[in-house]
Order: structure tokens, then C-alpha cells, then sequence
């Protein structure tokens, strides 16, 4: 009790210096105590004296969310509206507080100054009207008749003095730079315009706000530090600093949302509002005389300028203080704290316009007087994170809140910095802190949801973000990342009413517009994916992400030289889009225009990097630039002579398949010869691209058998070209195997022997000379000269025709891996040593949080398969394929009640592998296992369940054997 009283002393002394910063801290620290609705109105009229504006109104909401009566905080947080010009709202607010007044007892004095002004506000708004009218007037009369010019002149002169401006007209500016990032044109009425609040003390120079959109497709999201003491950061983008998905960012104007009451706005992914006016004095001596007002929170009262210019300032409430006739001028010493607060608003403008060093010199100024001021360290801190020194930026904030552990900005602004460092427990921890200062904060649940996302924590973004919705119900960029995040957890329909959602609320919101169309195009809904992409490009014709994604869609849909189209439209426009540009080199690739891939190949590799993930870019464009000059090489012999297996070393193949860096294989794996090489050893043929009835019959017969290779599950788009090459590829097979068939039967006919004496063939393996330079595998390596190769034979004894069951699949095979040059389609026993421990494919249902929408409607079924292999074999492997026995302690029983694969991880309690099995129709009796159902624990609340088949050696002789039995009974 004690230590409170001594706060309250300390805070009445603060207020009567005007020290309003440390009183802010000071209230923080009684609130943090005991929320009593009084002090949150003092600190909401702190906060107008320093005009941060935006928390005036969040305090005023905060009382009257506990006292919807409270006549003090209507009044105070409609002073705050019409500060911010925003005189509709204002109005509103005062009417509201007007009508509780009525209907219950009230302090006479509040009820009185809302009626006046309410009368004031309508006055002045009828007064705006009639002036727009004579003004109007004015200017025609003016073109009529010029002798009226100079009295019409002082008289419009006069009202610009007696009535009150307009946010945008009053607010200091920051030059062009922060016109273009605030999205405020600010006009200064005079040489020092000094609008007070009525019955408020005010700095000089009325603060503006700068409302954000919803981080749009392109945004450049932006920051404000948001300080209990004397400042409001708005800044430019954080660029990486925010978290954004793999899409482009493009600078967008910020727009007002008047439409918010209970200052609710909207926000930008990493943007916040500020409430800060930066210009606050146009005088160079700080010292000199500067007006301020001393009343209570009920008086209404009226600042005059005594500069030396004897220039009179008008003042927002101006005609309200002229009709009172109520005046209180005090002037304020020369104080530390006054210059303090001045120095600070000029680092805050310096960080606004973009001039980072010169903010940090002022910042640094401040801290070398006072090394643990939190405000400075916050300013300080976030232009080091505009400069990218994430480390510095975070050192700042760690010292500001170990300075002011209730400085919620400073916990925001470090959760920020660590998300951008990939920090993201610390991320969250920080922001989860913020939450506690602010617990309906709709802009940090926002900001929290995407780092959510980003992290993959799906259900906590999900959660997050449709909170963050509810507070805020024009977050566009909450709703589109809402979006996001219920699509990756399976939730399709709520997924896209969110989507829609959030281009409702504003139709030119490009990245809403991309979401949207990757998740049709995750669904496999091509049509509307397409629709989506004509919208954005409608919208801004130049917006190269969408070219990049049409691309991408085409490219899916086996549409490459329209996919080749769109994506060099990209590249004009962004020429460094290195997504793009491998992806144009594989369509060329595709097609047959080897030079021009091999071009775009080369300029991949010859890119500066600033990721991982584009660094996999440059070493796939390593793999496959080789596999176009290999292909090209090939490209004047017969089909049968491409064979990627025979003729690709196993290292090569082995560190193509993983994305591997490519510098071993450089250094033991001969490089395929130039282009040109192949050019002189024979020209490539010219395509013939002349259609003749046999071409179309043909091709119209194998789309329509093609097709039947179609998955139709949501995921899989339709691929017309894979679609070709499939029915081409059973024609081949067609054809082959009729030749065996027809050669066998021949042989049966002819011969006098019992036909069971070809009951069992057996396979004949013969050479064929490699065609590639180097010998077969084109390696260094000593590998052998001649590749080794089931083929199709004619056996000279019998003169029988043979043929192998991985005849057929070779022909398929190599369909397949010209079909999409850039997919690894190898055979897994012709790879490198690395075969002998095993290489698998990997199947995911759920990976993390995320449903794959591939494979997750095989979910259930593949569960309840696990359940009954674990009851009937009664035990798992681990990691380290050790038995786990689940047959004790009621485990089984757990097992069989599990509902998820969470459930069934917490029952065994560790990572765990079981297989199915299926008989052998090769050996009676004989069980093989078959594939392998796993359980892995990925992060705290993710898993991966997945279908995993393991190849090894010796499962492929088994295999091998099973498929040579089959194929020979189907002779």
C-alpha cells in the first residue's frame, strides 16, 4: 500500500512537470497491479498529451468495456477521433455517452460538456458544408468579377483560421518518402500548426495515423512501435523481416478505415498503426516559449501561440473555446524530458522516411544521456532491423525490456526479429508476452497466426487468426492466411469461404487473389485457378507472381509452350525470379529445345542466392542441363538407344534423386559433351510438326487410353501430355508384346515337343553397346564399357522370341522420363552402392500438422491397417528396427481405441515402423513384407504418418522373382 501511495505521489509530480512518458510507466505499473477504470483514463489522457492518439481510443475502449457509462472516457476518446480528423466518429462517440447520460444519474459538469460538444460538432460540420458551398461560389464569382478577389481571399483566410482542420491538412509532414509510405498527403497550414486537444495539454503539431491495408500479394509490411512512453514507430518494410511465403511483395498505398469504432483497423502483416506527429516544432531553439494547455479532463480551454513570428495557430477546438470563452495558456520550462521527447520524434521521422543511420544517430544521442530510455532503444533497435541487423535489433529490445519489462512494443518488435531469424520458440514466447499487455489485441493474434503459419503450426495460426478475425472483422490479411492454415489441416471448405472472404473486402487484393489460385491448384481445380490468375492480371497486368503461378499451373496441366509463354512475360518483368527461369529451362527441356534450355540452365546456375531453397534450384539445373545435352545427344537415334539407366552413372543418378550438391559427381563423373558436339555428329532432326489423318487417329487413341491413367482425387491434376505419352507407351508395349505373343505361338505350331517344356523360361541377358561418350555410365569411375540390360531377344536355338517383365516396365519407364524430363524416374537396382541400405519412396498422410491432399483420404484406412497388424503381430520397430512389445499393461486395447495417429504415438510413446505382408505366389507359403507403415514425431504437437517401402537388395530379388513367376504364368 505503501509503495502505491508513493506511485501516485511520484505520478502527480510527473504530470505537473509534463513528464507524461514516465507517468505513462507509471500508471503501467499501477494497472499492472490492480486495473482500476480510473487510472486507465489517466493513461489515456497521458497518451493525448503526447498525441498517441490510437491508444487514447484503446484505453477509452478498454474503460468502457468495464463502465459502458463512463461519461470521461466518451468524452476523452472523442477528443482522440477528432484529433485524428476523424470528426463523424468523434460525434458518434459523444452522441453515444450523451445517451447513457440520460438514462441514468451522471456528473452534471461531463453531461454538459458532451452537449456541447455534440452542439459544437454539428455546427461544425454544418459550417464545413456552407463552406464548401461558398467556396464554390467564390470561385465562380471569382472568374466574373476580380475586384472581389482580395476580400474574398482574406475572408476564406479567416475561416481557415477559426475553423478546425482536417487530420491530413494539420499533420506535420515527413517529407516524400513518408508520403509514399504513410499513404497520407499532409498539408501544413501555416508555419506551425499546434491543434490542441479542448481540455488536454498538448505538444505542439497535430499527429497523424497511418492505417495500413492487409498485407497484400506485393505489401511491404510495415512496423510502428507502439511504446508506453512518447512514440509511435510507423515504419517501411520489413522486407524479410516479415514472414512471407514464397510470394513476391509490391508496395501498396495505405488507405484510412473509418469504419472502426472501437479502433479496430486494419493491418498489415507485419504492420501496425502509429499514432505519432514527428514535425512537432518548426522553431530551432527548443527553449524558446512553447504553448501548452494545464486543465483538468472537464475544462475546455484554448492554446495561442506566443512564438516570435506573433503568429496565431489555430487549434482543433478553436470555436468551441471562442463560445466558452474558457483560456488557460501556461508556458513550459526548458525541461530535460520536453527535448527528450522532441529528439525522440525526430528519430522516429528519420526511421519513417527511411533514413536509418541518421535515426540511429539521434537514438544513440538519447542513450548515451540515458543508456536504459525504452523508447529510444525500441526506436533505435527497430531501424536496425529495417537495416537488416536482426542481431543488433535484438539486443535493443532485450534491453528495453529488461529497462521496462511492461513495454509490450519492445516484446512484439523481438518476437518479430527472432521469427525473421528462424527463431521461432523464441518468437512465439515473445509475442505470447505481448498478449498478456494487450489480451484482445487483434494485431498481435495477427501477427502471431502468421508466424504460426510460417512455422507450420497450423492449429495454433488457425486459432490465432480466426480470433484475430472476430476482433477484427476487415483483416484481409488475417482472413487470407486463415485461409491458408485451415487448408493445410484438411478443412477445404472453411479454407475457401476464407479465401473469399478476404478478396471481398478489398477486390484488388493480389496476394488474396494468389492464395486463392494455389489453393485451387493444390485441389486440382485448374478452371478456377485460371479464373483467379485473369483476375489479378486484370488487376495489375504487371504482377510477375502471377505469370510465375500460371506457369506453374500449365506446366502441371502438360500445356508447356503456353506455360513457356507466361513465364517469359515473368521474366521480362522480373528478370532475377529464379523460380521462373528453371522452371521455363524444364518446359523447353520437355519439348525438345534443348539450346534454349540449356540457356536458361546456365543462367540459373550463374544467379546470386540469398536461400536454400533456390540454391536446390541451382544444383537440380546442374542435373539437368547434363540430361539435356545427354538427351540432345540422342536425339538422331532411335528411341530404344535413350536409356538414362544403361547410360547415366549411378552417382550421378543417386545425387539427382537427393538434390545434392553436385561438386562429387563433377569430380568422378565424365560431363556430357557440348551442344555443339552433338550438332556436328548430327544435326537434330527438325521436328515435324505436319499432321496427317494417321498422326491424329493415332494421338486420338492413345489420349483417350492415357487418360485411364488418371487419378481422380482431389490433388492430381489432369496432364495432357503425361496423358499422351501414357497411351503411346502402351502402344509400344502393345506392339512388343504381340511380337513375343505371335513369336511364341509360332514356336508352339512348329514344334513337335510337349508344350511343357516351355512351362519355364528363363530370362537371357544380352550387351548392348552404350551409345554415350565415355562408355557406359559415362563415368571415371571404372565402370564398365558395355551396360548390362534385359532386353528383347531372339533365342537362336529355339527361335523363340523372349521377354522379360522388366521389358515391359522399360518401356514404360522411358515414356515416363521424357514425358517430364525434370521428375527422377530411375530404376533403384541400377543406382550407386548407396541401393545396398536401402532407397525408398516415402508417402506422407499427415506431415506435421499438415494433410497431405494427396494422400490423406487414405487416412483412415491406413490407420485401422496399422491397429490390426499391431494387434495380431503384438509388437512395433523402432528407430533402430529393435521390437517394442505392446502386448502388457492394457496397451492393446489403447491401441485399438486410438482415434488418431496422435493417440496411437502416445500409446507406444516413441517413433515406430510395422509392415504389411501379402503371400508369395512364386513359393507356397512364403510371406513378404510389404510396405511400411510409420509413425515419426516431427515438433511438438506434428507428426509424420506415411507409406514408406524401403527398396534393399534383397527385397528386390524377392520381388524380382514374384514378378517373373507372374509374368510367366501370364504367358
Amino acid at each position: 500500500m505503501a509503495s502505491e501511495i508513493s506511485e501516485r505521489v511520484e505520478l502527480a509530480k510527473l504530470c505537473g512537470s509534463r513528464d507524461w512518458s514516465k507517468a505513462i510507466r507509471v500508471l503501467d505499473s499501477l494497472l499492472a497491479k490492480s486495473c482500476t477504470i480510473q487510472d486507465i483514463c489517466n493513461r489515456a489522457f497521458c497518451y493525448s498529451q503526447l498525441e498517441l492518439h490510437k491508444h487514447v481510443i484503446k484505453d477509452c475502449d478498454r474503460a468502457l468495456q468495464l463502465d459502458p457509462t463512463l461519461l470521461q472516457a466518451y468524452i476523452i476518446k472523442g477528443r482522440a477521433f477528432s484529433s485524428l480528423g476523424r470528426k463523424d466518429d468523434a460525434l458518434l462517440v459523444w452522441e453515444q455517452g450523451y445517451e447513457h447520460a440520460l438514462h441514468q444519474s451522471a456528473d452534471l459538469k461531463q453531461l454538459l460538456e458532451l452537449e456541447e460538444l455534440i452542439k459544437l460538432a454539428k455546427q461544425d460540420k454544418n459550417n464545413s458544408r456552407e463552406n464548401h458551398v461558398t467556396e464554390s461560389r467564390s470561385s465562380k464569382n471569382l472568374s466574373e468579377s476580380g475586384h472581389n478577389n482580395n476580400s474574398k481571399s482574406s475572408e476564406t483566410s479567416k475561416k481557415q483560421i477559426s475553423e478546425p482542420e482536417d487530420a491530413s491538412d494539420i499533420c506535420s509532414k515527413f517529407g516524400n518518402n513518408a508520403e509514399r509510405l504513410n499513404g497520407i498527403s499532409d498539408k501544413t497550414g501555416g508555419k506551425s500548426p499546434m491543434p490542441v486537444a479542448e481540455s488536454e495539454p498538448c505538444m505542439n503539431g497535430k499527429s497523424y495515423e497511418s492505417y495500413m491495408n492487409n498485407h497484400k500479394l506485393g505489401d511491404t509490411p510495415k512496423l510502428r512501435t507502439e511504446s508506453r512512453d512518447a512514440s509511435d514507430i510507423c515504419c517501411k518494410s520489413w522486407d524479410n523481416f516479415g514472414m512471407q511465403n514464397d510470394l513476391s511483395e509490391k508496395a501498396e498505398g495505405c488507405k484510412k478505415d473509418d469504419r472502426a469504432m472501437g479502433g479496430a483497423h486494419k493491418h498489415d502483416k507485419l504492420s501496425y498503426d502509429s499514432d505519432f506527429c514527428n514535425n512537432l516544432i518548426k522553431t530551432s531553439d527548443l527553449s524558446s516559449n512553447l504553448p501548452m494547455l494545464s486543465s483538468s479532463s472537464g475544462d475546455t480551454s484554448e492554446v495561442r501561440s506566443k512564438s516570435s513570428n506573433k503568429t496565431e495557430i489555430p487549434n482543433e477546438g478553436g470555436d468551441e473555446a471562442k463560445r466558452n470563452k474558457k483560456f488557460c495558456v501556461t508556458r513550459i520550462s526548458k525541461t530535460k524530458s520536453i527535448t527528450v521527447d522532441f529528439r525522440l520524434s525526430r528519430g522516429i521521422a528519420q526511421v519513417n522516411e527511411g533514413k536509418y543511420a541518421s535515426a540511429i544517430s539521434i537514438f544513440d544521442q538519447i542513450l548515451r544521456e540515458d543508456p536504459t530510455y525504452p523508447e529510444a532503444l525500441i526506436g533505435r533497435g527497430t531501424a536496425f532491423a529495417f537495416q537488416r541487423e536482426l542481431e543488433s535489433a535484438i539486443a535493443d529490445f532485450s534491453k528495453a525490456i529488461e529497462s521496462n519489462p511492461l513495454a509490450g512494443e519492445a516484446w512484439k518488435r523481438r518476437g518479430q526479429a527472432r521469427a525473421a531469424l528462424g527463431e521461432s520458440v523464441g518468437a512465439i514466447q515473445d509475442l505470447t508476452k505481448a498478449l498478456e499487455f494487450e489480451p484482445n489485441s487483434a494485431d498481435i493474434l495477427h501477427e502471431r497466426g502468421i508466424v504460426n503459419f510460417k512455422f507450420k503450426d497450423f492449429d495454433a495460426a488457425v486459432e490465432d487468426l480466426s480470433a484475430c478475425v472476430k476482433l477484427d472483422e476487415d483483416n484481409k490479411s488475417a482472413y487470407t492466411y486463415l485461409g491458408l492454415a485451415l487448408s493445410s489441416i484438411g478443412e477445404y471448405k472453411k479454407a475457401e469461404e476464407a479465401h473469399l472472404k478476404s478478396i471481398e473486402l478489398d477486390r484488388s487484393f493480389l496476394e488474396g487473389w494468389a492464395h486463392l489460385t494455389q489453393f485451387y491448384q493444390d485441389l486440382a481445380i485448374s478452371t478456377k485457378a485460371l479464373e483467379c490468375l485473369q483476375k489479378v492480371l486484370q488487376i495489375d497486368m504487371r504482377f510477375a507472381k502471377a505469370y510465375h503461378l500460371r506457369g506453374l499451373l500449365l506446366h502441371g496441366m502438360g500445356e508447356h509452350r503456353k506455360a513457356i509463354k507466361d513465364l517469359s512475360i515473368g521474366l521480362s518483368i522480373e528478370n532475377s525470379n529464379i523460380e521462373c527461369l528453371y522452371l521455363r529451362a524444364s518446359c523447353y527441356h520437355a519439348i525438345g529445345e534443348y539450346g534454349e534450355a540449356v540457356k536458361d540452365y546456365d543462367a540459373t546456375l550463374d544467379m546470386e542466392l540469398d536461400s536454400m531453397e533456390k540454391f536446390v534450384l541451382q544444383c537440380l539445373a546442374f542435373y539437368q542441363k547434363e540430361l539435356a545435352l545427354y538427351t540432345a545427344s540422342k536425339i538422331g537415334s532411335e528411341f530404344c538407344w535413350f536409356d538414362i539407366d544403361g547410360d547415366i552413372d549411378p552417382l550421378f543418378k543417386e545425387y539427382w534423386c537427393k538434390r545434392l550438391h553436385p561438386k562429387n559427381v563433377c569430380e568422378k563423373v565424365f560431363r556430357q559433351p557440348p551442344l555443339r558436339d552433338s550438332l556436328k555428329r548430327g544435326r537434330l532432326r527438325k521436328q515435324d510438326f505436319a499432321i496427317s489423318k494417321q498422326k491424329t487417329a493415332l494421338l486420338v487413341a492413345a489420349d483417350s487410353i492415357g487418360k485411364k491413367i488418371q487419378y481422380d482425387c482431389p490433388g492430381f491434376l489432369p496432364n495432357r501430355r503425361q496423358h499422351r505419352m501414357a497411351g503411346l507407351a502402351a502402344f509400344e508395349i502393345a506392339q512388343k508384346v504381340s511380337k513375343a505373343w505371335r513369336s511364341l505361338q509360332a514356336e508352339w505350331k512348329h514344334s513337335n515337343k510337349s508344350t511343357a517344356k516351355y512351362g519355364k523360361r528363363t530370362r537371357r541377358r544380352i550387351n548392348m553397346p552404350s551409345q554415350n561418350r565415355g562408355g557406359a555410365g559415362c563415368s571415371s569411375s571404372g565402370f564398365s564399357d558395355s551396360s548390362t540390360s534385359y532386353g528383347i531377344a531372339e533365342d537362336k536355338t529355339s527361335g523363340r522370341y523372349m521377354m522379360s517383365w522388366q521389358d515391359v516396365y522399360s518401356v514404360a519407364v522411358r515414356w515416363r522420363q521424357i514425358s517430364e524430363p525434370c521428375d527422377p524416374v530411375v530404376w533403384v537396382n541400377k543406382l550407386s552402392e548407396e541401393f545396398n541400405s536401402g532407397f525408398g519412396s516415402h508417402t506422407p498422410l499427415i506431415l506435421g500438422q499438415a494433410k497431405v491432399v494427396r494422400y490423406y483420404p487414405n487416412y483412415e484406412r491406413t490407420l485401422n491397417a496399422a491397429k490390426t497388424i499391431m494387434k495380431e503381430k503384438m509388437f512395433v520397430q523402432n528407430k533402430a528396427d529393435e521390437s517394442i512389445d505392446i502386448s502388457k499393461d492394457e496397451k492393446l486395447q489403447d491401441i485399438m481405441d486410438a482415434k488418431t495417429c496422435s493417440d496411437l504415438y502416445k500409446v507406444v510413446g516413441e517413433d515406430f515402423w510395422l509392415a504389411t505382408w501379402c503371400n508369395s505366389t512364386a513359393i507356397e507359403g512364403k510371406r513378404l513384407e510389404g510396405t511400411r507403415i510409420t509413425l515419426v514425431k516431427m515438433g511438438e504437437h506434428g507428426y509424420d504418418f506415411a507409406i514408406r517401402t524401403p527398396c534393399t537388395p534383397s527385397r528386390w530379388d524377392e520381388y524380382d522373382a514374384e514378378l517373373a513367376m507372374a509374368w510367366e504364368v501370364s504367358w
